[in-house]
């Protein structure tokens, strides 16, 4: 199999036959999109309690231009045109910072097309935002240990829509922020703009950990000009998708602190949203997918997690009893309408608007190429078989530690080879799969009807990382349709965080 590192790197353009394949890709995510929109607008006419104006977008039809249109353009068409070419040469450290300033950049002129106000200031102020819960508290403490029993609706206390569909780390973030001095609607907009925008860093440093330093750079400016900045200015998404991301790269640098680090951060990801329950398959990937100390950064990654989880138990606040309330909630509100069968295809096509058209053409070569690492695995699991197979020796013990101690040796032969063969696919194979399964499983489990465009962000950046396959020649090409996906959504419709 080709490796990404030369795949990253290699100059040309995109072979005829590939180029069909991803016209073809592209016609068919086209197709879906207009199909959504199409049958959205039906069933909206029917009034089926879709709760989705703009379907599959949680918006409004409304064409409109701000004074941040000409910076999201001036932004596109810098990034276009010498992004990939400086993400190749620049230092590190130096394309990092500018990486990150970019991004600010472009999220912010992104919600500045609706002006200051609209598109900042009241955006996280509704009465169905967390920032509507915040003067209320005064005790923290207190504030976890009640939380659960404000979940379920109509009740006396309840807490606003996206307070109550979210564990209570979503609201402890805002209320720190107003505790520091930074309340408000225009503080809380701004936060979710500049840590959102983190993540152009923090997944080329995972992939560079992991050994794709040339995989690292060919993604960045996807990740700058990412189509779903447009909810991540501003929604509190965007701090969510930051979180994790943050918490994977502490977990693919070196060091069993740094390891313990990012269990804690991803045990804090936990309690803002019960979703990022399915971020474990990412952090395990990372974890198979490090060079050194694998079992140790494991370790440690679950005492980090299990501190946080720990720590908010001690005050009260169950994790798992949230979560079955939470459900009771879902169904109380907009999810009773909203159809499960339009919106589990439809939220496809949400999600085609949050990572942009390179999506399908760049998860068909990711596909390709786990089919293509699948052959060295075979051999090898064969190899390991007869010898796990054969399990005690005659006469040994078929109960007891003995054959418990035999039979977790079995395991570690066959677990050998298969961990290689996951080594050997890759970051940018097995991160943007792992990052797959999670949506799927959230599409499938019939709650996340709609709003996907910014409740999926923490996966949409990780498929991103299979932008690492295209070819160098045909990269500019697909930062300016992510630009112009991003462009195109954020001035036809009003979105709604």
């Amino acid at each position: 199999m080709a490796s990404t590192t030369a795949l990253a790197a290699a100059p040309g353009r995109t072979p005829p036959r590939r180029h069909a394949r991803d016209l073809l890709v592209v016609g068919v995510e086209a197709a879906l999109l207009a199909i959504a929109v199409l049958v959205g607008a039906v069933v909206n006419a029917r009034g089926a309690g879709m709760h989705a104006d703009a379907a599959p977008l949680y918006a409004t039809w409304r064409p409109h231009v701000g004074w941040g249109s000409p910076a999201a353009l001036a932004v596109a068409v810098a990034v276009v045109g010498w992004g990939a070419r400086w993400a190749r040469t620049a230092r590190w450290g130096v394309l990092l910072t500018a990486a990150w300033l970019t991004a600010v950049a472009w999220t912010l002129s992104l919600a500045l097309v609706d002006g200051w106000t609209a598109g900042l200031t009241q955006r996280l102020t509704p009465q169905a935002e967390y920032l509507h819960e915040v003067p209320g508290i005064t005790d923290i403490p207190a504030m976890l240990a009640g939380f659960a029993g404000r979940i379920v609706d109509f009740q006396p206390g309840s807490w606003a829509t996206h307070t109550a569909g979210h564990p209570p780390g979503a609201l402890l973030i805002f209320v720190w922020l107003d505790r520091i001095g930074l309340g408000g609607g225009a503080a809380a907009a701004l936060a979710c703009v500049l840590v959102g925008a983190t993540v152009a860093v923090s997944v080329p440093v995972t992939l560079r950990a992991l050994g794709a330093p040339d995989a690292a750079r060919a993604v960045l400016p996807f990740l700058v000009l990412l189509p779903g900045a447009v909810w991540v200015g501003a929604s509190a998404d965007g701090i969510f998708a930051a979180v994790v991301a943050a918490g994977l790269a502490l977990l693919a640098v070196r060091g069993r602190v740094a390891a313990l680090a990012g269990g804690a951060v991803l045990g804090f990801a936990l309690y803002l949203s019960y979703g990022f329950l399915l971020v474990g398959l990412l952090a395990l990937a990372v974890v198979a997918l490090r060079r050194t100390h694998r079992r140790g950064a494991l370790l440690a990654a679950v005492v980090g997690v299990a501190a946080v989880v720990a720590a908010f138990s001690a005050t009260g606040f169950h994790w798992w009893v949230g979560y079955h309330l939470v459900v009771q909630r879902y169904y109380q509100g907009w999810a009773a309408d909203r159809p499960y069968a339009y919106w589990v295809w439809a939220n496809l096509a949400a999600l085609l608007l949050s990572a942009g058209p390179v999506l399908g053409p760049t998860l068909r070569r990711v596909l390709a190429a786990a089919r293509s690492s699948w052959p060295g695995l075979r051999p090898a699991l064969a190899a390991h078989a007869p010898t796990a197979a054969r399990g005690p020796a005659p006469g040994g013990p078929r109960f007891g530690p003995g054959a418990a101690a035999s039979g977790w040796r079995a395991v570690g032969r066959l677990a050998t080879p298969a961990a290689a063969a996951v080594r050997a696919a890759g970051p940018t194979v097995l991160l943007p799969l792992a990052a797959l399964v999670a949506v799927l499983g959230a599409d499938l489990s019939g709650l996340s009807k709609a709003e996907v465009e910014r409740i999926w962000l923490p996966f949409v950046v990780w498929l991103l990382v299979a932008t690492a396959w295209l070819p160098a020649g045909s990269r500019r090409w697909w930062l300016a349709a992510q630009a112009l996906t991003a462009l195109a959504v954020n001035h036809l419709v009003w979105t709604v965080s």
